[in-house]
């Protein structure tokens, strides 16, 4: 079981109601529980934020919650998301796969659900494979590599606040690889 007790959430639905139940539940553990009504205020409170999970509703009365994916998928460290539904496509359910969603709950759901998803989120790692066949033919493999290794980095020292030698914990290589490969990325054009 995951801990949630250093963790920071930001929940975005509109429905009043069970976003109190939400954070009610997600703050009997967690270090802060922040809640938004809109996907206007949850762009807003993205660029101030840095939230370890958000919990997302899919449709909010100013938009949809892919405007907000495509601002969390902007923030560093990103944060995992899990979104929630009762009315969501087969093709909504694949754009949320391919935008990196962790996790997805249709509505109604119980909290025990709510929190496995949010453990899943946190522990599984995303699934790579939607982004990388949807840049095949886009861009040439050594581009593509290129593009991951830095993305990797940089979300690796963002996540460990600057350290090299946390984010080269994370990645799980040595302090002087994660150098090298700094090097190597700062002097691509």
């Amino acid at each position: 079981m995951v801990t949630f007790v250093s963790r920071s959430f930001l929940i975005v639905d509109d429905d009043q109601a069970l976003s109190d139940a939400l954070a009610l539940t997600l703050s009997a553990e967690a270090a802060e529980v922040r809640t938004c009504t809109t996907m206007e205020q949850a762009i807003a409170a993205l660029q101030h934020l840095n939230p370890d999970v958000v919990v997302l509703d899919l449709s909010l009365p100013d938009g949809d919650a892919f405007e907000v994916l495509e601002a969390i998928g902007r923030h560093s460290p990103t944060p995992a998301v899990v979104a929630i539904s009762g009315v969501a496509s087969p093709l909504d359910s694949f754009r949320l796969g391919q935008l990196g969603v962790a996790s997805f709950l249709s509505k109604p759901f119980t909290m025990a659900e709510l929190l496995q998803a949010v453990e899943e989120a946190l522990t599984r790692p995303a699934n790579l494979k939607p982004v990388l066949c949807s840049a095949l033919g886009q861009t040439s493999l050594h581009e593509l590599e290129a593009n991951v290794r830095s993305t990797l980095v940089e979300e690796a020292l963002a996540r460990a606040n600057g350290s090299r030698t946390r984010a080269a914990a994370l990645l799980g290589v040595s302090r002087q690889l994660l150098q090298f490969i700094l090097r190597r990325v700062r002097a691509a054009p």
